[in-house]
């Protein structure tokens, strides 16, 4: 082991090459290229293997970074596969969208003094490589089981759970209220980061295996939770959370103040091929336009990302606390100031501007003071710092919440949390309605693709247990 690894203190860290922002500002492809067989050995080689692996420790899904690694530095690349696909459903995914720079590279070993290991990028490369290679097969089980279960929402976490539970030998159907699958990964995240063709593929693959897709079929209004829970052994609930987050401030009303799914919606979509009218229109286009995001997440990075490359004329962030406070992945920041986009830090709308159109942001400079309860720096306007911020196109990425699924699905016995995302038992999975599970952001809140994956699996292993416990009983009783 070690000729091949503890290279750090021989090799510098290298990501892949990243083209020129004036480049990237032109289209939406993917801004890195792919790392060639040598370099990603190489930079592999960097791992320094340690006895407790915080690359793994920090990864939602536990992967074992530190096996695929190895395997890479010497070359075995279907083994790194096969060590990267069995805990993660979507490490192609995961490679691009995840923030490494706050979870497992984040918490490398050898980040300080010798920066750390290049994890995302080459488990990017493993899974591209595995995809050429035909290496990755659809989900087909050893032996059909007569048990079916029903998936609402083809997200990451509904897709983890259908790709578990079908190995396993369940019928499976997923029931998604639009026309894709993929949810977010496909109508939320830009091609930038994640290019559709990705998704696309993987549902494919799945239809392959054996998976039955429902699709523009909404629950509550085609099909009732009654319905399949009578249809199914078990159905598991994955809708995420899509209601937008708002800001109750004058002049909200106003043409051009738009909610950041609309407007990431349309632009995928437009993408994709489909008619958007109201991108055709120029309501959801930031074409020659001056640009404000409210907001200091990933989904406000993709939107002044976004906002730049449909050939805005100016393009602001504004987020009412410091770069260090972000909760975005820096990474992310530093791409959006390479392409052109300024950040207004320590900065919070007051109201909005226009008669009919929005015209300007009123905004006020923010000063941070003391902890709060959770330990996060509370934020207080600075007397006589207004100034507006000119704007014909505002865009708000204040995060989701979930929507009224008691509601939505005509089951008012549903139970909620506070937040209103469902209360699940959090060792099974089940809601308190029997054979009614639930996981991902609809469970815990809007959250990242990696964490939808991993309730997706963990609820897999609980349905299976409760349906073949199920099944038992019905035949000790018999």
């Amino acid at each position: 082991m070690a000729e091949r690894m503890l290279q750090f203190v021989r090799l510098q860290q290298q990501t892949p090459e990243k083209r020129s922002a004036s480049r990237r500002r032109e289209d939406f492809d993917e801004i890195y290229a792919r790392f060639e067989p040598a370099k990603a050995s190489e930079q592999a080689s960097r791992c320094s293997q340690c006895g407790v692996p915080f690359c793994q420790v920090h990864c939602p899904l536990n992967n074992n970074i530190p096996d695929w690694l190895k395997l890479t530095a010497e070359g075995r690349m279907e083994e790194a596969y096969e060590v990267a696909a069995a805990t993660n459903t979507f490490p192609e995914i995961c490679g691009r969208v995840c923030p490494q720079d706050r979870l497992c590279e984040g918490n490398c070993v050898i980040e300080k003094g010798f920066e750390s290991v290049t994890i995302g990028s080459v488990e990017r490369f493993i899974v591209d490589t595995a995809w050429e290679q035909g290496w990755v097969k659809p989900p087909t089980p050893t032996r059909e089981l007569p048990y079916s279960v029903g998936i609402i929402g083809a997200g990451p976490a509904g897709l983890a759970a259908a790709e578990r539970l079908r190995v396993r030998g369940f019928q499976v159907h997923v029931y998604d209220r639009y026309d894709r699958v993929g949810g977010l990964m496909i109508y939320g995240i830009p091609n930038f980061k994640l290019e559709k063709e990705i998704v696309l593929r993987r549902w494919e693959q799945y239809a392959a295996g054996g998976i039955q897709f429902h699709l523009n079929v909404a629950v509550g209004q085609d099909v009732s939770l009654a319905e399949l829970r009578a249809r199914h052994d078990a159905v598991f609930i994955a809708t995420g959370v899509y209601k937008a987050r708002d800001i109750d401030l004058p002049g909200a009303e106003l043409r051009g103040v738009v909610p950041a799914l609309d407007y990431l919606t349309a632009s995928n979509r437009k993408g994709l091929g489909d008619a958007v009218p109201e991108f055709d229109g120029g309501a959801l286009d930031a074409a020659d336009r001056e640009v404000v995001v409210i907001g200091g997440g990933d989904t406000a990075m993709d939107c002044v990302r976004t906002a730049v490359r449909q050939g805005a004329k100016s393009v602001t962030c504004l987020y009412r606390r410091d770069r260090a406070n972000m909760p975005g992945s820096m990474r992310e920041v530093h791409n959006a100031e390479e392409e052109g986009v300024r950040f207004l830090w320590l900065s919070a709308p007051e109201a909005f501007l226009g008669g009919e159109e929005v015209t300007g942001v009123r905004t006020v400079k923010m000063h941070l003071g003391l902890p709060d309860a959770t330990g996060r720096q509370q934020v207080a306007p600075i007397e006589g710092s207004h100034f507006v911020e000119p704007a014909s196109l505002v865009i708000k990425a204040l995060g989701f919440d979930p929507e009224d699924l008691p509601r939505a699905f005509g089951e008012p016995e549903l139970p909620v949390s506070r937040w209103g995302t469902l209360k699940v038992h959090h060792r099974t999975f089940m809601t308190d309605l029997p054979g009614v599970f639930a996981g991902g952001d609809i469970v815990r809140g809007a959250s990242l693709v990696v964490w939808g994956i991993r309730d997706g699996r963990d609820a897999a292993e609980q349905i299976e247990t409760y349906i073949k416990s199920k099944a038992q009983l019905a035949q000790a009783a018999e």
